[in-house]
């Protein structure tokens, strides 16, 4: 109730008129883990706290780091990378504010897949035989080097063993197919794409050697958090909402649920990433804190990798200068406790 006064409040201060919206820029980057800003959109519960949301794509979250800075983008998304702790001790400041992916007990969001003839020949039986291959990551200094990094560990090798490949997910699937690499760390549903495709198997999840591993996070700008901290309290209690219907949505199995709720949410995030429902469907969901707090730990665990592999310029960056968790807490005071829905 507390919540629908004070969208209430917002209507008429602005007259009831749409012109008169909060004008908030989001960045995307074109897949399932930006699932809850489109059920934000799609529901209106943006709107109904007077916001007028745009989304702006990216084709890697780390080319929304600099629009961030100059606060030209409002909202990022993106993983807590080297270049957004170089950014920090630079006195750019883009805080992280909520979480938007990670991995949990049980997950198959993000996954080690491996060529289809290397596990078919018996050529890659456990990580140790990672040594040697190609594996794929979407940029340099990103997190999912800490990943592979843990699971060079758990086979008993170094992270110098494997060799690197950077690519975006779209394209990995074209470098299975002609041997160009051998492995790579994706999430869904680009995991299950390449396993359909016929040209990789889903080996591992990465959970099997990363427990609760933050994958993704939401961002704020700080002129945005600093000089509109109203309409950036306001943009996150309305995701948060979105986060609980995802949370509610998904099955023990970690899909959407094939009742009412899941499948509103698969027509809806389908029709914002272009792709048919049964994609959504049959993919993996990732696990998402249904309060919107991050997993601090498995974030210092990352950039203690990062500034051991001499990716970060300043030695004294920490994770505490670029988290904010004040809007989350200020959220959920008006949202109260999570309570589960299920169907």
């Amino acid at each position: 109730m507390r919540t629908f006064f004070k969208a209430l409040a917002a209507l008429i201060f602005c007259g009831g008129s749409a012109m008169a919206a909060d004008a908030v820029s989001v960045g995307t980057v074109g897949n399932s883990s930006d699932a809850a800003f489109f059920i934000a959109y799609g529901k209106g519960y943006w709107k109904a706290e007077g916001l007028d949301v745009s989304f702006v794509p990216f084709d890697t979250s780390a080319r929304m780091i600099a629009p961030l800075g100059r606060g030209d983008l409002d909202v990022g998304a993106g993983t807590a990378n080297a270049a957004l702790y170089n950014a920090a001790g630079r006195d750019i400041a883009i805080k992280i504010v909520a979480d938007r992916s990670r991995t949990e007990p049980g997950s198959r969001f993000q996954v080690l897949t491996i060529r289809k003839e290397l596990i078919d020949s018996g050529a890659v039986k456990s990580l140790a035989d990672l040594k040697g291959k190609k594996i794929a990551l979407v940029t340099t200094g990103g997190s999912q080097d800490a990943t592979l990094n843990e699971a060079a560990k758990k086979g008993g090798i170094k992270w110098e063993d494997i060799e690197k490949v950077y690519l975006a997910f779209p394209q990995q699937i074209a470098a299975f197919s002609n041997g160009a690499i051998d492995g790579s760390i994706m999430v869904e549903p680009f995991g299950s794409n390449a396993e359909k495709a016929g040209v990789a198997k889903i080996f591992l999840p990465t959970e099997d050697f990363i427990t609760n591993d933050q994958i993704g996070m939401v961002f704020f700008s700080e002129k945005f958090a600093k000089d509109r901290k109203d309409v950036g309290v306001r943009f996150m209690r309305g995701y948060i909402r979105a986060l609980r219907d995802y949370n509610d949505a998904v099955d023990k199995e970690g899909r959407f649920s094939r009742g009412p709720k899941g499948q509103e949410l698969v027509k809806l995030i389908a029709s914002q990433l272009n792709m048919k429902p049964e994609v959504i469907a049959d993919a993996f969901t990732q696990a998402i804190d249904p309060n919107g707090r991050v997993n601090e730990a498995s974030m210092r665990r990352a950039l203690d990798f990062f500034k051991y592999e001499g990716l970060i310029s300043a030695s004294n960056v920490a994770v505490e200068q670029i988290l904010d968790n004040s809007f989350v807490e200020s959220a959920l005071k008006d949202l109260g406790p999570y309570t589960p829905a299920k169907e």
